[in-house]
């Protein structure tokens, strides 16, 4: 769901007008009124006080795809040739992309290295700056299920 149209139910369903929003953020509210419409985004780092000011997982305000991602790195399975990690025993693992997961053993020791090893990768594919593609990893990563161990 797009966050045009996640902010204003969120919002609401907290009975927060769109002021009361801008006055926890330190935004006009005609800041809020232009994402409830589409006009404008905020960035990740907004995105993170919003979920805050709303008490809300910030992932939920990340407009990520409704399909399966690696439950290590974020990446979607949806993208053409997308392939799966692999086991112990060499058979295909469907939760983990090959670059996350080899053989069972898996490419990264801690989110430093994940955030570091692909916000490159993101920063292209999203056109993000180094910051804003650091920062969504960091709001992302924590929620997939190999970092809740």
């Amino acid at each position: 769901m797009a966050f045009k149209e996640i902010l204003p139910r969120l919002r609401k369903e907290r009975g927060v007008t769109q002021q009361e929003l801008a006055s926890k953020l330190y935004v006009t509210r005609q800041a809020v009124s232009r994402w409830e419409t589409g006009e404008t985004e905020p960035g990740v780092d907004m995105r993170k006080l919003i979920a805050v000011a709303l008490d809300v997982p910030v992932v939920e305000l990340l407009d990520l795809p409704d399909e399966q991602l690696c439950q290590c790195c974020g990446t979607p399975f949806s993208i053409p040739n997308m392939p799966h990690g692999t086991n112990a025993d060499g058979s295909e693992n469907g939760e983990f992309c090959k670059w996350c997961l080899i053989n069972g053993n898996f490419a990264y020791n801690n989110l430093e290295d994940l955030i570091e090893t692909t916000a490159p990768f993101l920063m292209e594919a999203m056109h993000l700056s180094r910051d804003e593609a650091v920062s969504f990893m960091g709001a992302l990563a924590p929620t997939l299920k190999h970092w809740q161990d």
